[in-house]
């Protein structure tokens, strides 16, 4: 009999673990090759594991919501396709002796590591790699992690638990974590921790832990718990506000030759390459540009140390369905071309709102472009998504009445016109800084030759 051994896999260098969401097979069904098998869940996004062998689901190794370590194996597949009972399925606790061991030498491998060689296990409790990582940074003793209530699959302690015992640790025990929202008494504010080897991590800040409220509830109130991605967006927005000092600058450009451009080009270039032609392949490329005008709005904070990042690697924020935001990364944009762009805006836009994204495609941003003009927002504040310092929004495009200077005196002409908004980490970024690159941003934008090609 010929056994597959599918792992979790290795989804970009950030990424130590992942979560199991939903089993899509069942032990004993027939499984063709490229099918999916399970969905996951990482700190950044969602995804499906597919089969690389086609065969038969022998043994199941781990349950839905356990947390699994990359590389660690969590199924067998017999792919000489004999028949399985269901009633063979093998969940972790009763893994068979020889893969149990090569589990545990996947798992305390990748924790050593992440951890540098912290221990995986405490008492008869596994730790992941992520709660070892925020131990060791809070200085929280292995004997003291012992001690902290979890909430998690038997009793597992989740980053969720770590977290509200730090900003809790002087009062008394707490008791583990209630995945239902609290109305009464809600937990404090939790903030993301993450040590990665790709992205370096802001500064921590040191924030008083806030006191807890009551909040009552009037006839017809709903309570609608968020889902983990809004969870997770809350926890990040709120520390990069306790992160960075936000300043916002502004400007108003006057874009209507790039309008003019994309009005004649829209169509030729959806006929010629199958692409749609939408403004934020523009912007993107204009904000590149201008990056390398002023590459040090191209940088992230580490303590006292400033990094210059080589790559300039553009975050688009993109509105889900569901009404969460992901931001896909297009990779050293500024070795594209406008086309190139194009392409890129369109796929990510594409696989975003299907869900289809990987865990590198939303990582190792070093700038951020958001349009709250598809809202039909003149202007907007954004939070800056770290570790980055900066991150830009473009506003809607409205016709004015704007007075042009010709040859000939002044006049009052009916222009295209649209509000630029960059927000930034003023420890690291002087308005000085931050309003030139913004004022460079917009000059590119108005220059913008209406002869050009495609």
């Amino acid at each position: 009999m010929s056994d597959f051994q599918l792992v979790m896999p290795k989804m970009g260098e950030s990424i130590a673990e992942a979560t199991i969401i939903r089993w899509t097979k069942n032990v004993g069904d027939k499984i063709s090759a490229d099918e999916t098998v399970l969905e996951i869940a990482t700190d950044k996004v969602d995804s499906e594991v597919p089969s690389p062998k086609g065969g038969v689901l022998k043994q199941i190794l781990f349950k839905e919501g356990d947390v699994v370590a990359v590389n660690a194996v969590i199924a067998i597949i017999d792919m000489e396709g004999s028949a399985v009972s269901a009633t063979a399925a093998i969940v972790a606790p009763v893994i068979q002796a020889p893969i149990k061991e090569a589990v545990t030498h996947i798992e305390n491998t990748v924790v050593a590591a992440s951890t540098h060689a912290s221990p995986v296990m405490g008492g008869n409790r596994f730790y992941s790699p992520l709660v070892l990582n925020i131990a060791r940074e809070e200085k929280v003793s292995m004997t003291e992690l012992e001690t902290i209530p979890g909430s998690g699959n038997e009793g597992r302690v989740t980053k969720r638990d770590i977290l509200n015992y730090v900003a809790n640790r002087s009062g008394a025990p707490l008791a583990p974590t209630s995945p239902h929202v609290s109305v009464s008494a809600p937990a404090a504010p939790v903030f993301e921790h993450k040590t990665t080897p790709q992205v370096l991590e802001a500064p921590k800040t040191s924030v008083p832990a806030q006191g807890k409220q009551s909040i009552s509830l009037s006839g017809g109130d709903e309570v609608i718990e968020m889902d983990r991605m809004r969870k997770l967006i809350a926890d990040h927005m709120v520390m990069s506000k306790h992160t960075s000092p936000h300043v916002t600058s502004f400007v108003e450009a006057d874009v209507t030759n790039m309008v003019i451009w994309r009005d004649k080009m829209k169509k030729v270039v959806e006929k010629r390459e199958g692409e749609k032609m939408t403004f934020t392949p523009i912007f993107i490329e204009c904000v590149v540009k201008a990056i390398k005008d002023y590459p040090m709005i191209n940088v992230s904070v580490d303590g006292t140390n400033i990094i210059k990042r080589k790559a300039i690697n553009i975050g688009m924020a993109a509105a889900l369905p569901s009404g969460n935001l992901i931001v896909p990364v297009i990779k050293n944009a500024d070795g594209m071309n406008l086309l190139g762009l194009t392409k890129s805006v369109n796929d990510y836009a594409n696989r975003a709102r299907a869900n289809q994204l990987k865990p590198d495609e939303i990582s190792g941003g070093t700038f951020t472009l958001t349009n709250v003009g598809g809202f039909g927002n003149i202007m907007g504040t954004p939070i800056i998504n770290q570790p980055q310092v900066a991150i830009m929004a473009t506003g809607a495009i409205k016709k004015k009445p704007a007075v042009l200077e010709t040859e000939h005196g002044d006049v009052i002409a009916i222009r295209h016109m649209m509000f630029l908004s960059l927000s930034y980490d003023h420890r690291v970024v002087d308005g000085s800084l931050g309003g030139s690159f913004l004022r460079k941003v917009a000059d590119y934008m108005e220059q913008w030759d209406v002869n050009r090609e495609m």
